[in-house]
Parts: C-alpha cells; structure tokens; sequence
C-alpha cells in the first residue's frame, strides 16, 4: 500500500495560481498510474488529470491549457500546476494512485477560487 498526503491548496482570486502536491509514504516509479480528481460541494468526484509512469497524461476538457500534472519520482511526489483559475475550479482535490487491483486517496486538500 501507499499513503498520499496533499498540500498546496488554498484561497485565491479568479486568474491566480496554485500549485498542488502529493506526497508518498514510498516509492512512486513502480506505480502505473496516478491522478487528481474533484469533488465540488454537492457534485460527485471526477477525474481532473492522469499521469503514467511512462509520463503519458490526460485531461478533463475543462481544465486543458490551463493545469499541467507532472511527477517526481526521485522526490515520490505528484504535482498538479493550476493556471488562470475560475470559480468553477473550487473543489476539494483528491490525489489518487492505482495499484493492480486496488487504489489508494489522500484526505484532500481545498481550492477556493472566488474575488
């Protein structure tokens, strides 16, 4: 198993930035794939960005261009590099690993986009 702990999120104004991070109790090289999901009050949790191990990444139409997901391996840490954000992107994200058959979540971390 793996643990994930999110740091990074917080209030900021519409066209800001932030930078979110996913840190692992161990090694990340061998994890297949990780990803950052959403969850807005009242709606359910999707996937906003995906990572491979071999770097391929995907994207939820409503954030490209604008985030950019990336990982560390040497540092076992998973970033999400948010750009001109909105108010639609206020959620609490989720950092998410997928092991064979199983997956691991951090707690999540807020992202509060409002003037």
């Amino acid at each position: 198993q793996v643990q994930l702990v999110e740091s990074g999120g917080g209030l900021v104004q519409p066209g800001e930035s932030l930078r979110l991070s996913c840190a692992a109790s161990r090694s990340i090289s061998s994890i297949d794939a990780m990803g950052w999901y959403r969850q807005a009050p009242g709606k359910e949790r999707g996937l906003v960005a995906r990572i491979t191990s071999g770097g391929s990444t995907n994207y939820v139409d409503s954030v490209k261009g604008r985030f950019t997901i990336s990982r560390d391996n040497a540092k076992n840490t998973m970033y999400l590099q948010m750009n001109s954000l909105k108010p639609e992107d206020t959620a609490v994200y989720y950092c998410n690993a997928l092991l064979g058959f199983s997956q691991a979540w951090g707690q999540g971390t807020q992202v509060t986009v409002s003037s």
